[in-house]
């Protein structure tokens, strides 16, 4: 397209009047992001780099593993390999008992967070914004509040109730928002963010006001509304994954569209784009993968946040590549985040919601004072 000039195969389009320091065109580098190659290299780095992450991880705890042993135990389960194993029985039972269901919980989690949150901010064109943005956290601790503190059985037919009622409010809070900014000529993103705020603090005052009104041990509260993997089974994770998975390829399918949309919304109509259609989709996919991650592991803040901006920050805005990137940097994150939580304090634990936030808020300040200054 006339104008535009890429410098290298995967970088950024500059600016036609080559100053470094200036803001690029939206829409310049939208257009040129559509022909860019896919680098498909960066992605299986990115997955290997995951996966000595969670084998790491799986090392450490209160009985250390050798990392050799770790991969041979692995190993030896896969189908089609057949390993002599040395290692104690003791190790095989604590690590597909207890660690790998954690480990891959938190990668499933970490991968459906940090996704929904790139997601979240292409849509928003908003650098700031995050899966929580338009109720799902509220929402979702509005709905295990209910299922902790009141009389609402824990198991029903021998299935828990607390991550139905979790993904319930957290799609239940967005359905709401979405209702209350959609109007007769779209759904305004403005509107929406400010429906999402305000329902956001309507279902906050609502769980606040159960807390207080209660007299429970608040340690379950707490510790689901900070999030936590102590109790992480395989069936969690399949679950999850059943849920998050088709939302994620949805997500995947529109990377390109999410580069035309970083145009303002005329304009991308005007190049094809059903923008109505394609919001209302992005927001559901995005919302039913969110809400799929924090009905087992409750509210963990920052990780939609840092990883997509981690991956923009060194790889460039192309949203084809930074979806799928920032699923495996928020999945390696959020594993390496439970392993600090799981360990910093042993033989206590501290809620991994609370680690990210360590990680996450000066990030966050960091991002701030960034927009502030024009970097």
């Amino acid at each position: 397209m006339a104008g535009i000039r890429l410098k290298g195969r995967n970088r950024v389009p500059s600016s036609p009047a080559g100053d470094s320091g200036a803001a690029l065109n939206p829409g310049r580098v939208a257009a040129g992001l559509v022909g860019l190659r896919y680098p498909w290299w960066r992605i299986a780095l990115g997955l290997a780099v995951l996966a000595m992450a969670a084998i790491f991880a799986a090392t450490q705890g209160s009985v250390n593993i050798p990392f050799s042993a770790v991969v041979e135990i692995v190993a030896a389960r896969l189908p089609g390999i057949d390993l002599p194993q040395d290692a104690p029985a003791t190790w095989d039972v604590i690590l597909w008992q207890l660690r790998l269901p954690r480990v891959a919980q938190a990668a499933v989690v970490g991968a459906a967070l940090a996704m929904s949150g790139a997601a979240y901010q292409g849509l928003f064109k908003n650098p700031l914004a995050d899966p929580y943005l338009v109720g799902v956290a509220s929402g979702a601790g509005l709905g295990a509040v209910v299922v902790l503190l009141t009389g609402v059985p824990m198991y029903l037919a021998g299935v828990s109730l607390l991550p139905v009622a979790a993904f319930a409010g957290g799609t239940g809070a967005v359905v709401v928002a979405y209702s209350i900014a959609r109007n007769s000529r779209g759904t305004p993103t403005t509107t929406l963010i400010l429906a999402g705020v305000a329902i956001a603090s309507l279902t906050g005052a609502v769980t606040s006001l159960l807390i207080l009104r209660s007299d429970p041990e608040l340690r379950p509260v707490l510790s689901w509304l900070m999030g936590s993997f102590i109790s992480s089974e395989w069936s969690e994770s399949a679950i999850v994954l059943a849920y998050a998975v088709p939302g994620m390829v949805i997500l995947l399918g529109f990377g390109r569209t999410l580069n035309v949309l970083q145009l303002n919304e005329e304009h991308a109509a005007m190049l094809g784009v059903p923008v109505e259609k394609v919001k209302l989709l992005l927001i559901a996919a995005a919302t039913l993968v969110t809400a799929a991650a924090v009905s087992f592991s409750g509210l963990i803040g920052f990780v939609g946040l840092v990883a997509p901006h981690v991956v923009r920050l060194i790889w460039g805005p192309d949203y084809r590549f930074l979806l799928p990137m920032s699923a495996i940097v928020g999945a390696a994150f959020l594993v390496l985040a439970d392993l600090v939580a799981r360990t910093i304090v042993a033989p206590g634990e501290l809620p991994v919601g609370m680690v990210t936030a360590f990680c996450g808020a000066p990030f966050f300040l960091y991002l701030l004072r960034r927009r502030r200054l024009g970097v």
